[in-house]
């Protein structure tokens, strides 16, 4: 009975282990971004869409977590991180870093400008909808492959 006791135990505290180092890794960190970048889009979205009230806390706290994104994104795909823990990201992205790193300076620029300019109401946050999603597309549409 002790045998079973011990065993169950490793097996317990290894699958524990195994997914605090797969927190660790690239792929995880930079899917955990996306997560982010992808609720705050959300908290954003809901506004436009009339979902949610305006809210300009929500809204400043979106574009934060954008220009953080964009700025720290990058600095999670190093070389023999292409693969592995459902990864989307494009080869392409390896093959062509610099711009990759511009794609992503843009969305810190784009959401820096519109924290700056900090929209009032719902239909000035739709133009922030439109700036930061069309530097997100950019991205997307050459860096992420389709599933």
């Amino acid at each position: 009975m002790k045998l079973k006791l011990v065993l169950a135990a490793a097996i317990v505290t290894g699958l524990g282990l195994t997914a605090a180092i797969a927190a660790d890794e690239p792929q995880v960190v930079r899917q955990e971004m996306m997560k982010k970048v992808g609720g705050a889009m959300g908290a954003i979205g809901a506004i436009v869409k009339g979902e949610k009230p305006f809210d300009a806390e929500v809204v400043k706290a979106s574009l934060t977590t954008m220009a953080e994104a964009g700025k720290d994104f990058p600095n999670h795909f190093p070389a023999g991180s292409e693969v592995g823990m459902d990864s989307e990201a494009s080869p392409k992205i390896w093959e062509n870093m610099d711009d990759f790193k511009a794609k992503a300076a843009e969305l810190t620029k784009v959401a820096e400008a519109q924290l700056a300019a900090m929209p009032t109401d719902e239909a000035s946050t739709g133009a922030v909808m439109k700036a930061v999603g069309a530097a997100c597309s950019s991205c997307h549409e050459t860096y992420r492959l389709k599933k």
